[in-house]
């Protein structure tokens, strides 16, 4: 029996998986709201509490970087370590990955209705390195580094590195965000839930289109992120709207950025739980000309498969074959 994983900063998702003769079996599984746990521990202990099985190994993806074992979350007051995790979960073999590296890995197993084309581009031109971007709570970024045999995942935290505007409308959003954030702004500061709020407000403050009344008053009420991107799909406010259209740019360029630092020729993948939402307005054009507007490379960038993960449970699927191989290896 395995135990694998899916940390986020909003939920979390376990699963029990049983390893017949190679092929993993989906035995049982629960998700939990992470901010009301005191501890993924604890989490652990309620979800093996109700059937208590006997483990092999188990793997985790969690949200931040990973050290010898250890992982200090990025959005969540956890402290994760290897050593301590096998006691809750009665495993021998206990495995933190980075969140995008399970992701990564889960995406390799994806089925072709699982994905959804952004590119004209459908199939890479030769095996190579993939790069995968992934906007949620937070922003995740990946890479799977082709060896000639088979792909290596590679985590990042390049979701928190230097926003880097590529229109004269994104370099004032730069510049509204450093006023709100005091300096430093990163890619996740626009490319996530949180995010599109962000770029919801600077447009409003800076008189893109009028705010609507009944608008302002939902967007105090409910889920901001939710409620922008329900009227911009539906077209019902030209704020939200133009809101879902910087996103998409902006997501597109970055996109490209990773393609680039990897010469992603084997494709990039746009996983997270935002694009599958926004999938209609990543299809108006918007990212994918930013993400091929990169100069000199932007015939190379023509010939990169996109796609969008629309499998939420590639991070899931990803650590319980890695805790599988952990069982291979023992």
């Amino acid at each position: 029996m395995i135990l694998a994983g899916d940390i986020g900063g909003t939920k979390t998702l376990l699963a029990l998986f049983d390893d017949e003769s190679g092929a993993l079996r989906l035995v049982r599984d629960a998700t939990f709201a992470s901010p009301d746990a005191a501890s993924l521990e604890a989490i652990i202990t309620q979800f093996m509490g109700a059937t208590p099985v006997s483990l092999h190994a188990a793997c985790f993806g969690v949200p931040g970087v990973v050290i010898d074992g250890r992982c200090q979350t990025t959005n969540l007051p956890w402290i994760l370590d290897e050593r301590t995790l096998w006691r809750p979960a009665g495993a021998p073999h206990v495995k933190l990955l980075n969140d995008l590296e399970a992701a990564a890995y889960g995406m390799l197993r994806l089925q072709p209705n699982e994905l959804a084309p952004l590119s004209r581009a459908v199939q890479p031109v030769r095996p190579g390195n993939i790069a995968i971007i992934a906007a949620g709570t937070g922003l995740g970024e990946a890479m799977l580094i082709w060896d000639g045999k088979r792909h290596m995942a590679v985590a990042s935290e390049g979701g928190h590195a230097d926003f880097a505007p590529h229109t004269d409308q994104e370099l004032e959003l730069l510049r509204y965000l450093r006023g709100k954030f005091g300096g430093h702004v990163s890619y996740e500061r626009v490319l996530t839930g949180p995010g599109l709020h962000n770029i919801y407000n600077f447009l409003r403050d800076t008189g893109s289109a009028p705010e609507d009344a009944s608008l302002a008053a939902q967007l105090t009420a409910g889920d901001p992120s939710a409620i922008i991107a329900e009227h911009g799909l539906a077209g019902s406010d030209p704020l939200c709207v133009d809101a879902l259209e910087l996103f998409a740019s902006a997501y597109g360029a970055e996109a490209g950025n990773m393609a680039l630092r990897c010469v992603a020729i084997g494709g990039v993948f746009v996983g997270g739980g935002i694009a599958p939402k926004l999938l209609p307005a990543l299809r108006t054009g918007s990212f994918m000309r930013a993400f091929i507007a990169k100069g000199r490379f932007a015939e190379l960038l023509e010939t990169i498969p996109v796609k969008v993960a629309l499998n939420p449970r590639a991070p899931l699927l990803g650590a319980a074959h890695c805790a599988q191989r952990l069982l291979s290896v023992a």
